[in-house]
């Protein structure tokens, strides 16, 4: 399945990236960077997947810490796109966020039964889900922008797929860390 989720991630990716640039939409590019970012969070899953605990741990720490890093990026983009007032063009949004839901959804699907496994297979879990809300969000942009003719909508939508990177990135660098903790405890034991 994560095989399945690396594949539809990075062509989603190619897809959003060109696109995004093309329509002038943060929302787009904000997803274009969460599709890379999950697709290497899928490598890194598929890595570490038949090792234990404590190196599974750290995988997810260094992943939770991307995702933070992503989340940052994504605010200081749509602050950047607010000062130079630039409207993304509305067709292409939708259309791309329709595309990116469905894909986002189907992987969803196949990772639902992943999402209250470790660390590791949570991220993959979190990932999915926010990427599936952010594309609901990048379809509502796109008809707010069609309708107000502003970039207002496509750039609250990137502050609040921003702000939701950096709250999924906390739930899964705290729970890393209490797994490391308890591999530590363990390891002291021993």
């Amino acid at each position: 399945m994560l095989w399945v989720a690396l594949v539809v991630n990075l062509a989603m990716f190619a897809v959003e990236i060109a696109a995004g640039w093309n329509a002038a939409s943060a929302a787009l590019l904000a997803d274009a960077v969460d599709f890379f970012g999950d697709a290497a969070n899928y490598a890194v899953s598929l890595f570490v997947l038949s090792m234990g605990l404590t190196a599974r741990a750290r995988a997810a720490l260094t992943k939770g810490l991307v995702m933070g890093g992503y989340g940052l990026y994504v605010l200081g983009q749509a602050g950047w796109n607010a000062l130079q007032g630039v409207s993304p063009d509305a067709v292409t949004m939708g259309v791309v966020g329709v595309l990116a839901l469905t894909s986002n959804l189907a992987v969803a699907v196949l990772l639902y039964a992943f999402r209250d496994g470790d660390a590791n297979m949570r991220s993959v879990w979190l990932c999915s889900r926010n990427d599936a809300i952010g594309n609901v969000a990048i379809v509502l942009a796109a008809i707010g922008v069609f309708g107000t003719g502003t970039a207002w909508p496509d750039l609250v939508v990137a502050g609040i797929m921003g702000a939701l990177a950096i709250s999924a990135a906390q739930q899964v660098v705290a729970q890393a860390r209490r797994e490391l903790a308890t591999t530590g405890v363990r390891h002291a034991h021993t």
